[in-house]
């Protein structure tokens, strides 16, 4: 088994530890239902859709604790060590074009790119990335204030006619 694949609906360190306390909820399942009297009724626990697409995409099987094991270790390596961005929206994106980010920044940067996402109006339009240790101002905000001055110029010259 290699590194684990994350779905594109896995996208946050929020979500990869959702993930992990479900699997730590099917192995306690796993130790109660062999602890548990032969015959006696128990209710399977409900899975979330990020867990199923996760395991289906990596082929892991859930009944299996080798799989269920594996799954876990990689987890905690994505929750430490997986390259983390936050992106500022001036509004918040839609599913769908969020989407495509996730994809690009996992083709592109890192199989295993985590993001959360941040709101800041202000930005009035495009984004604000941060790492851990640079930041990318892609803002309408920043580019006009990068060129406050040429733009004083235009409309100085709008202004006296020239």
């Amino acid at each position: 088994m290699g590194p684990l694949k994350l779905p594109s609906t896995v996208i946050s360190q929020t979500d990869i530890a959702r993930l992990m306390r479900e699997l730590n909820g099917l192995d306690d399942f796993f130790v109660g239902a062999h602890a548990r009297q032969s015959g006696t009724k128990m209710g399977l626990p409900k899975i979330s859709r990020q867990i199923d697409l996760t395991a289906r995409e990596n082929k892991i099987n859930l009944l299996d604790m080798a799989g269920r094991q594996h799954m876990m270790a990689e987890l905690k390596t994505i929750y430490e060590k997986a390259p983390n961005l936050h992106i500022s929206f001036a509004i918040e994106p839609s599913p769908k074009a969020f989407e495509k980010v996730i994809l690009w920044m996992r083709s592109n940067i890192h199989p295993q790119t985590l993001v959360s996402i941040g709101l800041q109006p202000a930005i009035a339009a495009g984004c604000v990335v941060r790492t851990t240790n640079k930041v990318f101002d892609m803002s309408l905000r920043a580019s006009l204030a990068k060129e406050a001055g040429y733009l004083k110029e235009l409309v100085q010259g709008a202004v006296d006619g020239r």
